[in-house]
């Protein structure tokens, strides 16, 4: 396999729900330290990384008491567990000896640096892990469109979706035995064929930006590895 990587600076975007493992809600211990072993082998490669971090794990399992709440309130309860997960990953991340900081958008400083793009870029430039926390900092915009608008900040080549599904199908693989993975397609071709690669306002930013976005199965050994050397890992978004 090839270890020269593809791509120099990604945006890797983490959803909340990712980090629950076989949990019901929460952070399962084992599934963090397998997806941070991920991201060390690409930063190992010399590749800058980018993470936004959802915060689905935390927040759904409050979604009860959510009901009936103003949106803004939730959505701000929802940025602030996205600090919870973006503490956890960066402790878990100095466990195995990469360097990480968290800057969040919204301003809490005795947790974590208040986002600011030149010294995110300074990170990245010398080798540490920058997670970025708390969405936007404004509510009605999910964490989705954060990634899309962090990943053109930061410059970065690429915009990687984790998910729990190896790519984007024609249909729902758990459902339709039949459906086949899409190696490559355009963000016109995934609008037209109504597929939901992420929301709305996030993949109008990437395709205004023209950044691409890989969809590939965080779960499945080495496959950040393969998606940042160019290997067929995924679906390629592309304009």
């Amino acid at each position: 396999m090839s270890t020269q990587p593809k791509y120099q600076r990604v945006l890797l975007k983490l959803s909340g729900e990712s980090l629950m493992g076989p949990d019901a809600f929460g952070i399962n211990r084992d599934t963090i330290m397998q997806i941070v072993g991920q991201v060390k082998e690409v930063v190992d490669m010399g590749v800058e990384v980018a993470v936004v971090i959802g915060g689905g794990n935390i927040f759904r399992g409050m979604a009860q008491s959510a009901k009936g709440m103003e949106r803004a309130t939730a959505d701000y309860m929802g940025m602030m567990a996205t600090v919870m997960n973006a503490l956890a990953l960066k402790e878990a991340f100095e466990t195995v000896g990469v360097k990480a900081r968290v800057q969040s958008a919204l301003s809490m400083q005795q947790v974590a640096e208040t986002y600011a793009r030149p010294k995110a870029i300074q990170y990245l430039e010398e080798g540490k892990v920058v997670i970025f926390a708390a969405g936007t900092g404004n509510p009605f915009f999910t964490t989705d469109t954060a990634a899309a608008l962090r990943g053109a900040e930061m410059n970065c080549d690429i915009m990687l979706k984790a998910t729990n599904v190896d790519g984007v199908y024609t249909a729902d693989p758990k459902k339709d035995a039949a459906a086949t993975r899409y190696q490559t397609i355009t963000f016109d071709e995934a609008i037209s064929r109504n597929l939901k690669v992420m929301d709305a306002t996030a993949f109008a930013l990437c395709r205004e930006q023209k950044l691409n976005i890989v969809v590939f199965g965080i779960f499945k050994e080495g496959a950040l590895k393969r998606v940042v050397a160019g290997e067929d890992e995924g679906t390629l978004v592309h304009v």
